[in-house]
C-alpha cells in the first residue's frame, strides 16, 4: 500500500491518497476540500481513483466529497452511520467555519466495525472508533502496518470531544482498546499534523500513554 498526504483546507487536513501498486487504483481518504489539488496529484502519480473513504464527517474531512463525486463519479464508503447528522449538517458547518458552500451526500456504503474495504488488490480493515464523533472509523492495512486514523489520535495529542455527541472517555477507550492492540510498530496518518506510531504514542502521548494507567 502506497500513500501520499495532501494537506487541504485552511485547517491543513491530511487528505490522503492510498493506492495499490499492482493496479494503480486509489482511494481518496477524507477529501475535505481543494479538490483541484487532489485531482492534480492523482494525475501526477498516474493513478485511477476508485473510491472515496471517509473517517468521519466534519467539514474539513468531508467537505469536498460531493464535488469529487461530481467530477469523478466514484462511490463513497464510510463513515459509520453514527455520523449521518454531521453529513446532513455540512452546509451549516461550512457557514460556521467559513468554508465554501458544500452539498450533502449519502455514502454508497455505511461502514461497521469489522468491515473490510478494498483499494485495488489491497484490503483495509475497518475499526469503529467513536469519541471524536459517534461514527468515526479507522482504516488499517495489516500488510503495510499502516492506519489512517482521522481525528482519533495525533502525534502527542488526541481528538477534540467538545463537539455534539463527542465523548472523552469513549475516545480514550477507542485508542487503548482498538488502536494500541494493533501493535507498537504500526504507523498512522492522522487527520492533521505529522505521522507517528502507536508505540511512540503509547509511551509518550500525555493523554493516553501507559503512564496514565
Amino acid at each position: 500500500m502506497k500513500y501520499s498526504i495532501i494537506p487541504v483546507t485552511p485547517f491543513q487536513q491530511n487528505c490522503t491518497l492510498l493506492w495499490c501498486e499492482e493496479s494503480k487504483k486509489a482511494a481518496a481518504v477524507d477529501p475535505g476540500g481543494d479538490i483541484a489539488v487532489v485531482l492534480a496529484k492523482i494525475e501526477e502519480l498516474g493513478l485511477e481513483l476508485e473510491k472515496i473513504l471517509l473517517t468521519h464527517a466534519h467539514i474539513d474531512h468531508a467537505g469536498g466529497t460531493a464535488e469529487l463525486v461530481k467530477q469523478t463519479g466514484v462511490p463513497i464508503e464510510g463513515p459509520h452511520i453514527g455520523d449521518k447528522f454531521w453529513i446532513d449538517g455540512l452546509p451549516q458547518q461550512s457557514e460556521m467555519f467559513g468554508f465554501p458552500q458544500v452539498d450533502i451526500f449519502t455514502p454508497d456504503r455505511w461502514l461497521e466495525d469489522g468491515d473490510r474495504v478494498s483499494v485495488g488488490n489491497e484490503v483495509l480493515e475497518v475499526l469503529h472508533c467513536p469519541g471524536h464523533t459517534p461514527g468515526h472509523v479507522v482504516f488499517y492495512s495489516p500488510q503495510s502496518q499502516l492506519a489512517q486514523v482521522g481525528d482519533v489520535i495525533f502525534k502527542g495529542s488526541i481528538g477534540r470531544t467538545d463537539f455534539p455527541q463527542g465523548d472523552h472517555a469513549t475516545l480514550i477507550s477507542s485508542i487503548r482498546e482498538k488502536l494500541f492492540p494493533l501493535g507498537d510498530a504500526v504507523a498512522f496518518i492522522p487527520g492533521h499534523g505529522p505521522m507517528s506510531t502507536f508505540g511512540h504514542e503509547r509511551q509518550t502521548n500525555p493523554f493516553v500513554s501507559d503512564s496514565r494507567g
